[in-house]
């Protein structure tokens, strides 16, 4: 039974047209996401036959598996691609091959390919990061690129809202609704239910709307969908209940082959499931009829029942050597089968996280140390190692943590010096990452020891970049310099390239932390990682890359590297380095005054890892410092605390700054003292070239005696009384606050009225608020009130009708639902959004709307 497709016109007019312009190589991502049985599988069924430009139809869905196919949607296109893709994806391990055969595959002048990928919130980490470079390169192609979704499932840590949040402005979004009551009457009509109790009991949802209906009329309503579900299924013969029973516990679609093997002989049952609508039966799969439906008939299974039948499955998968070891492994943990899963699971590992599947492999490892005692000691030591390795690639720091020290713990007792050595050093890292500096030194320290007591030059050199990098990241630069050079010596002499590369990187810091210029040196340390193809190596050096051009406001300079950086991160899977380059993006968005996208970009780090949510809030308490929103001081309050847990002084130092900045803007001297003196005085001691600077100038503002050492850095400047200067280098990085800042520093009026108009353009109440009392002082008598009252919340200086659009676009609407909602054409709804996007300096819908939240909040 079909039911009809109501109340989703407007997305088939949106599709067609996205159709027609990915003809003429103007492509785009469409979303299509609602909470499960709303339609989403329907709509896509039913949009080849509503686009009227021929296209190209290919399809992938992601299962519910205990552990995902790795790029599972996209190997179901084999059989409809060209052989150069189709190649590239039984292969399945070489990365970059299956992302140019792709782009070539879906890139058909001669005609546009609308592709769906389907349940993509169970998609697999190396499927993320296909979609990311296809919807990157989008709208450039003849490619309809449509995702489906369950939206009702993104929990905060789903890293799907990694990929939503990083969309193109070429994407649509359809959000599909439930029915309304009309519509419900409409599809009920003639059956003798209650329209009204239908639909109090579906809620419109089209999914349940229909499988009520599939009930006999004098069943009634059912109590609940699920009894609506079962239902249907007693209506069938005992074969064809046990035959869909043994289907359900089967979370994708079945091909024949293994359907024949599994149900040989029981053709018939399936032509009487397809009648009844639970299954659908195609050329090449058999698929349950909703999801919901699957779900419905696994969870009424009896525990022994259930298990028995994935024990069945299993037994099919194992005589087949082509099986998908992720498919065996689901299917083993469903039924209990330990064996399998210790005889499989280090293999399916090892494939996911070199197929870039870092969180399936991940879940691979935490399955095999639920039996740890099946295996050896050094075995189990290297389950514990990978899994370490696996959580730190995906963000669970502390789960590394604990699996890298279980993991020490057993080296130790095999006497192995090397092995603890070696652990000991990542040991070191992982506890970095997740904010145990002291307990990270420890290990390092002690990992040096073990490295010179064993005499192994690789060993030593890894473990003395480890312990240079800790002493750069407290500013000992004069310290660790020795050691970072005598670790490039070695790990030149023995041609180890990776260890060569985090040496170059420890070197280039240590020479910039004391003045002279590391540039060369960070680019040939980029260069050897990306030639040794070492992930871990490159994203480190693409990160103290932009760290030290942007700490130096060479803001240009930085971008090309941030652009790379995050190319390099998403095409990896390196998660960490992921959220460390959208936490520079956003650190860059904030020193050019481009707040509402920086605070869109911290909006998009979902479940940062420490580092990364300390930028999120240290950025996000700056920019609601410079606007006067008090919800700043609760922000850097945290940031700081997190910085003093972490104890690190260059994430210190950051935090104390921007803290320092807000107190004085809120004319707490005292504050600014307290928070900034003690840090001060200790950086002073040590290399840090650009945070010294900066404290020593709030603390002058605060009236506290600072006595710095003489820096051509902007804030050294204006300490130094050489304000136009500091203008000069502010202006030529692009900062508009800080350029405005400087020129309020001059003693000439007309420079200061000249900064208070930048800084009322920017709405930085608390500045220009100081800034205008300083002018009354000095007698300037017409001094500017700054935006009248309707612009105040207002510093684009939008018109009425564009804050409406606004609006609409903050809630989510496309220009032709926009046009419909304030009635004119889609042309004039295009040029308004056009406008709005110039006028607030942003890039792109999602942009706007975050800065249309942040104006709500204030």
């Amino acid at each position: 039974m079909r039911s009809q497709i109501l109340e989703r016109e407007h997305v088939f007019e949106c599709l067609a047209e996205a159709a027609a312009e990915a003809a003429t190589g103007r492509g785009c991502v469409a979303l299509v996401y609602g909470e499960a049985g709303i339609g989403k599988t329907s709509v896509v069924e039913a949009a080849q036959s509503r686009i009227s430009t021929p296209a190209r139809l290919l399809i992938g869905r992601c299962d519910d598996l205990a552990t995902a196919r790795v790029l599972g949607p996209f190997r179901d296109l084999i059989g409809q691609v060209g052989e150069e893709a189709e190649t590239a994806l039984v292969e399945g391990t070489q990365q970059g091959r299956i992302l140019e055969a792709l782009r070539s595959e879906l890139d058909q002048p001669d005609q546009p390919t609308l592709l769906v990928i389907e349940d993509v919130q169970w998609a697999d980490d190396a499927t993320l990061d296909v979609l990311r470079y296809l919807v990157r390169r989008v709208a450039d192609m003849h490619l309809v690129l449509l995702l489906t979704y369950r939206d009702d499932e993104l929990l905060e840590t789903h890293p799907l809202l990694q990929l939503l949040g990083n969309m193109s402005d070429r994407t649509l979004r359809f959000p599909l609704h439930p029915l309304s009551k009309g519509a419900v009457r409409t599809l009920s009509s003639g059956t003798g239910i209650n329209t009204d109790q239908l639909f109090t009991v579906t809620s419109g949802n089209p999914f349940f709307v229909t499988e009520v209906l599939g009930i006999a009329p004098r069943s009634g309503v059912p109590a609940t969908v699920m009894d609506a579900t079962l239902a249907r299924l007693a209506r069938v013969d005992d074969g064809t209940r046990r035959t869909v029973e043994q289907l359900s516990v089967v979370p994708t679609a079945i091909d024949h082959q293994l359907l024949d093997a599994l149900l040989p002989g029981r053709s018939a049952d399936l032509i009487a499931a397809e009648q009844h609508g639970i299954v659908e039966v195609t050329p090449h799969e058999v698929k349950f009829r909703h999801e919901l439906t699957r779900c419905a008939i696994v969870d009424s299974l009896a525990g022994m029942r259930r298990a028995r039948l994935n024990r069945r499955v299993l037994s099919v998968l194992l005589q087949d050597p082509t099986a998908d070891l992720a498919r065996i492994m689901h299917h083993a943990a469903e039924a209990g089968d330990w064996s399998a899963i210790v005889r499989f699971g280090p293999e399916a590992a090892r494939l996911a996280a070199a197929g870039g599947s870092h969180r399936e492999a991940a879940a691979h490892y935490q399955l095999l140390l639920g039996r740890a005692d099946s295996f050896s000691a050094v075995e189990r030591a290297a389950l514990l190692e990978g899994y370490a390795v696996e959580s730190r690639a995906i963000g669970e720091s502390d789960r590394g943590v604990l699996a890298q020290q279980q993991a020490v713990a057993l080296r130790r007792t095999l006497g192995d010096d090397a092995a603890v050595g070696a652990g000991l050093r990542w040991l070191s890292r992982v506890y970095w990452w997740s904010g145990h500096r002291r307990e990270a030194e420890e290990a390092a320290s002690e990992a040096v020891r073990i490295a010179e007591r064993v005499g192994d030059p690789h060993l030593l050199a890894t473990c003395l970049t480890q312990q240079t990098s800790l002493d750069i990241m407290d500013f000992r630069a004069r310290s660790a310099a020795p050691d970072a050079e005598r670790a490039t010596e070695l790990a030149r002499s023995i041609d180890d390239r990776s260890t060569l590369s985090h040496a170059l990187n420890n070197l280039a810091l240590a020479r910039w932390f004391m003045g002279g210029d590391g540039r060369d040196l960070m680019a040939e340390s980029l260069q050897v990682a990306l030639d040794a193809a070492d992930d871990d190596a490159v994203s480190r050096a693409y990160n103290n890359m932009v760290s030290e051009l942007w700490s130096r406001f060479q803001f240009d300079a930085a971008d090309a590297y941030i652009d790379a950086g995050t190319e390099f991160a998403q095409r990896t899977d390196q998660v960490v380095a992921l959220h460390l380059m959208h936490a520079y993006r956003a650190y860059l968005q904030l020193g050019r005054a481009e707040w509402a996208s920086a605070l869109a970009t911290v909006a998009s780090m979902v479940d940062p890892v420490p580092i990364a949510r300390f930028a999120a809030l240290t950025i996000t308490g700056r920019i609601q410092a410079r606007r006067g929103d008090p919800e700043a001081v609760a922000q850097l309050d945290e940031a700081v605390a997190l910085a003093y847990e972490m104890s690190d002084l260059q994430t210190l130092g950051i935090a104390v700054s921007a803290a320092a900045e807000a107190a004085w803007l809120r004319g707490d001297d005292e504050a600014v003292r307290t928070l900034a003196a003690g840090l001060y005085d200790e950086l002073s001691e040590l290399d840090s070239p650009c945070l010294t600077p900066e404290l020593a100038y709030w603390l002058m503002k605060a009236g506290y005696s600072t006595l710095p050492r003489p820096s051509e850095e902007p804030y050294g400047l204006l300490v130094a009384g050489r304000w136009r200067d500091a203008a000069r280098a502010w202006q030529t990085a692009g900062c508009s606050y800080e350029y405005a800042m400087a020129l309020t520093e001059s003693p000439d009026p007309t420079d200061i009225l000249a900064g208070l108009e930048k800084l009322d353009a920017l709405g930085a109440k608390p500045l220009a608020r100081i800034t205008r009392l300083k002018l009354q002082e000095m007698g300037i008598t017409r001094v500017p009130r700054g935006p009248i009252a309707t612009t105040r919340d207002n510093p684009a200086g939008l018109t009425a009708r564009q804050l409406d659009v606004l609006n609409l676009i903050a809630r989510g609407l496309t220009n032709a639902q926009i046009a419909d909602e304030l009635v004119m054409s889609v042309h004039t709804a295009a040029n308004h959004v056009a406008a709005i996007l110039t006028k607030l300096g942003v890039q792109s819908r999602d942009e706007a709307a975050a800065y249309w939240s942040a104006q709500a909040e204030n």
